[in-house]
């Protein structure tokens, strides 16, 4: 049997894409308590597309003097302090999540993580806090670079907003469901995967020499 024709190691110049999304109760990553993480990892068939792959999945008990918002938790509808989540403490979370990434990296033969998120700073930033608070050393993610679905899906789709994206892609989407980590993640995923596939349709890759 031949070696197949596409590698995701070789689609994002040795990065391993992990779908990501935070809910929080606020803004500051420094300050504002993570409450809930997930994340999805991507896999590529012989024929160069993408889907999602492995699904992670934590509730987080808020961090020792964590700042709790009121609107923020109105919003995203988390009882931090409630039972029934099954929250871990922030480093149990962090260490099993860069373990489980590092291993689905290591797997899929790339060099480093990538994060992907719809406005992906504002993950990209809990997490990195998180991970310090840890005392993590070995981070999977790169420390800056990461993939911006809202970017993605305005030059592809035309729409910025998560919902209106996938609706334009015709990914399903369920509003009740919404600003729950999992939910958000598995429809980036979709998202990300459909843009990516999308431009491997037309253009194919890597990108044929122009001369």
């Amino acid at each position: 049997m031949s070696d197949p024709q596409f590698l995701l190691k070789d689609r994002f110049r040795g990065y391993f894409p992990v779908i990501v999304d935070v809910e929080t109760a606020g803004f500051n990553a420094q300050t504002d308590a993570l409450l809930e993480v997930a994340a999805i990892t991507t896999k590529m068939d012989e024929d160069g597309y993408l889907t999602p792959d492995k699904t992670f999945h934590y509730h987080v008990v808020p961090f020792e003097g964590a700042n709790l918002e009121k609107a923020a938790l109105e919003f995203n509808g988390i009882d931090p302090w409630c039972a029934l989540r099954g929250a871990l403490d922030e480093s149990e979370v962090m260490k099993d999540l860069c373990k489980q990434i590092r291993k689905e990296q290591k797997d899929a033969d790339c060099q480093r993580s990538v994060m992907v998120a719809h406005n992906a700073a504002f993950d990209l930033g809990f997490i990195n806090a998180a991970i310090e608070r840890s005392k993590i050393k070995r981070t999977p993610f790169h420390p800056f670079v990461s993939f911006d679905t809202t970017t993605l899906a305005g030059l592809a789709l035309g729409q910025t907003v998560l919902v209106k994206a996938c609706q334009a892609a015709n990914i399903s989407f369920d509003q009740s469901e919404a600003h729950s980590a999992l939910y958000d993640t598995q429809k980036t995923a979709e998202l990300y995967c459909y843009i990516v596939n999308k431009w491997h349709s037309h253009c194919g890759w890597p990108i044929p020499r122009s001369d």
